[in-house]
């Protein structure tokens, strides 16, 4: 992996990581009513759900993105998946609330195991994180030639480096309560909607481009010169 590709990797998983949801409040206000080792307990059931999913979407998907790596329409595919769940997370109203209008019943002897079950199935139930790892696989694969070594590390460190934030949250999490009012979070929901649909809009008009004149040497090397 080139150093751009490990940049890019880790700042993916730094922003995955304060996608407002359930998953966050919950990791957030579990660590605070039951401490760090019961909110880890639960991040690390929401970050095997997600490697369950890039496993679905890599195995499910492999041989037809193997056909068609190559074909610029990929970015449309890739493009469209983000563009759709970045207007949902746009549009979704349902967080515009602080954490502590969040209700956590939690047995008085923490059970670090339902925790954990709890953080994969809260994770796993939502459709639109299987979406969205399509989408960023659908992207990735072709990007990296649909190199299963490549693909294994980008995605290796995406999680290792939303995990690493994770655990960030975890320690600061009485300091992000005082911090995430109605309005805030609210915001920042917002605001990653727009980062998703504007990447999911460069992509999809990445894939009108004909395959003829689309030149990745070029047109990698004009966007690391403006950089």
């Amino acid at each position: 992996m080139t150093f751009y590709e490990l940049k890019e990797a880790i700042i993916i998983g730094f922003f995955l990581s304060f996608m407002i949801g359930p998953v966050f409040f919950t990791l957030i206000q579990t660590s605070i009513l039951k401490g760090a080792r019961a909110a880890l307990s639960f991040d690390l059931g929401v970050v095997l759900s997600d490697v369950v999913f890039i496993l679905i979407a890599y195995y499910g998907s492999k041989s037809f993105l193997e056909e068609i790596k190559d074909d610029p329409r990929l970015f449309f595919v890739g493009g469209s998946i983000l563009l759709v769940y970045g207007l949902i997370t746009y549009m979704d109203k349902s967080q515009k609330r602080t954490i502590q209008d969040e209700t956590l019943v939690l047995p008085e002897k923490t059970n670090y195991k339902k925790l954990f079950l709890k953080g994969f199935l809260l994770n796993f139930i939502n459709v639109g994180v299987l979406a969205f790892w399509l989408g960023m696989l659908v992207i990735v694969g072709s990007n990296l030639q649909m190199n299963s070594a490549k693909i294994f590390n980008y995605f290796t460190l995406i999680i290792v480096s939303y995990l690493i934030t994770d655990i960030g949250k975890i320690l600061l999490a009485k300091q992000l309560i005082k911090k995430l009012t109605p309005s805030v979070t609210y915001k920042i929901k917002r605001a990653m909607g727009i980062m998703l649909m504007v990447f999911g809009l460069v992509l999809v008009l990445k894939g009108f481009i004909p395959k003829e004149k689309l030149h990745f040497k070029t047109v990698k090397t004009v966007i690391e010169k403006t950089e």
